[in-house]
């Protein structure tokens, strides 16, 4: 990477290792097939072709590549869940809806770095048996979608897409298929029903595990944009090679979101467990605004549990227990849920002592209640309710007792439905009344305990509509 020259001020830091975002503004470069093919690019989709597919499967489960769209299941396990004996059409569905609060990888990745994406593609179809595949975008990614466009156009002219790949005998088909702006289509069954042009419920699994029963009730394989960019360099490195990068359980690198309150937000790619929350935020983003402190810490997107600044947590190290702080915590997937929350998709959320967390999660309660698809009624109700209770927090008209309803409501969301939608509406929630539960108090009053409520009017009034 010291060859590559990066845009002004776009070097990565001294913490970075990339891969993925190798290409990512840097100079002289473009999205076009040229560009991908002059650095190297479709070497691995040669390489694969001549592979026995399950080959290709055992480097991938040898690489201990974790998936990087947010529940981090083992990539190269998830594959064998095909049935031996199918004798359906198997699918391969990149998922690019985007749209957890706090990601924004995947678009970099779509915008400057296309064939990346389709390479990886390519190999993991091959090595599942797939002959179409699909990239479901998000809405909101209009000129990502035509630059994705573009791209498979290209690869098919120089012969990586379409019929007989390289003389290989093998054929794949890859197709955009742009979402309608709905969150709930990256859960992985909403996205497949709505691929199948129905309104995007998400099903019960079991049965429906897309593995088994996906798209068109054919096994099917769904994988993040970012954990299928990771195939090929696995293909390059060897699955015990790219095992090397990272820590155990935790291998590879994996790209960190950051937003909030630093003074360097952006994207940042670095070995898996290798860089602590400190690092991120002192080094990699150049610390807290001046004069602030660490208030709180959403690290893998809206969705997972809010840790306190100044939280102790206790670990497994070695044989026995120690005692972190937050900025000692490994960004890796096991000690972030030894901590009590998830690393997800990997958006950092910062917060410093500027912030009030009955509007923090008031905003979070607004997003969860406008994405909620309607099929379950826990989360369909509750999610709406657990917005008017922040409202009337924020709007200074709640009662102590609303604090304790808005908890049930949460308590009474979790696991009760279908996907798991209803947990990412919830956790928040409990966590900040687990966590900042005195200041949440300290937003109502007794007095209002016998008063009603207009939330439009209140909310106007107090200048938060």
């Amino acid at each position: 990477m010291a060859s590559i020259k990066y845009k002004r001020g776009k070097t990565p830091h001294k913490l970075e290792h990339r891969l993925i975002f190798k290409n990512v503004d840097r100079e002289d470069w473009d999205p076009s097939i040229a560009t991908y093919i002059k650095d190297g690019g479709y070497k691995m989709v040669k390489k694969a072709l001549k592979m026995e597919p399950g080959d290709i499967t055992n480097e991938v489960k040898a690489s201990g590549l974790r998936g990087r769209g947010g529940a981090g299941f083992p990539t190269g396990i998830k594959w064998t869940f095909i049935p031996p004996d199918n004798k359906k059409p198997v699918y391969l569905i990149c998922n690019c809806d985007e749209s957890e609060p706090g990601t924004f990888k995947d678009r970099y990745i779509i915008h400057q770095d296309p064939h990346q994406l389709i390479e990886g593609m390519i190999i993991s179809a091959f090595a599942v048996g797939a002959k179409v595949a699909y990239i479901y975008v998000r809405e909101e990614f209009p000129e990502g979608a035509q630059i994705l466009e573009d791209a498979i156009a290209e690869a098919h002219k120089k012969g990586f897409l379409g019929k007989d790949i390289q003389k290989s005998g093998f054929d794949l088909e890859i197709y955009v298929h742009r979402g309608a702006g709905a969150y709930i289509c990256g859960e992985e069954t909403g996205l497949i029903e709505s691929l199948e042009g129905k309104r995007p419920y998400p099903r019960i699994k079991p049965p429906y595990f897309p593995a088994v029963l996906g798209l068109y009730m054919c096994p099917t394989i769904v994988n993040n944009v970012e954990s299928l960019c990771h195939v090929k360099h696995v293909l390059e490195m060897g699955g015990e090679g790219y095992a090397e990068l990272g820590t155990p359980r935790n291998t590879g690198t994996r790209i960190l979101c950051v937003s909030g309150d630093v003074q360097k937000p952006g994207y940042y790619e670095v070995q898996v467990g290798k860089v602590t929350m400190g690092q991120v935020i002192n080094d990699l983003c150049g610390g807290l605004k001046p004069g602030r402190k660490l208030k709180a810490v959403i690290p893998g997107g809206s969705s997972s549990k809010v840790l306190r600044g100044d939280e102790r947590f206790t670990i497994k190290q070695g044989d026995g227990d120690v005692e972190i702080g937050i900025e000692d915590i490994p960004m890796d997937f096991d000690t972030m849920m030894a901590c009590g929350s998830m690393a997800g998709s990997g958006g950092v959320i910062i917060m410093d002592d500027s912030r009030d967390m009955s509007w923090v999660i008031n905003n979070i309660n607004h997003f969860y209640a406008h994405e909620s698809c309607g099929q379950c009624t826990p989360c369909r109700e509750g999610s709406l309710w657990m917005q008017k209770i922040t409202d009337r927090v924020v709007a200074g008209q709640a009662s102590p007792d609303d604090i304790d309803t808005l908890q049930s409501v949460a308590d009474n969301i979790e696991g009760k439905t279908v996907c798991a939608f209803g947990e990412a509406a919830s956790w928040p929630v409990q966590s900040f009344i687990a966590k900042f539960r005195d200041e949440l108090v300290s937003s109502t009053s007794e007095d209002n305990k016998d008063k009603l409520f207009a939330p439009e009017a209140e909310l106007a009034a107090a200048g938060l509509k």
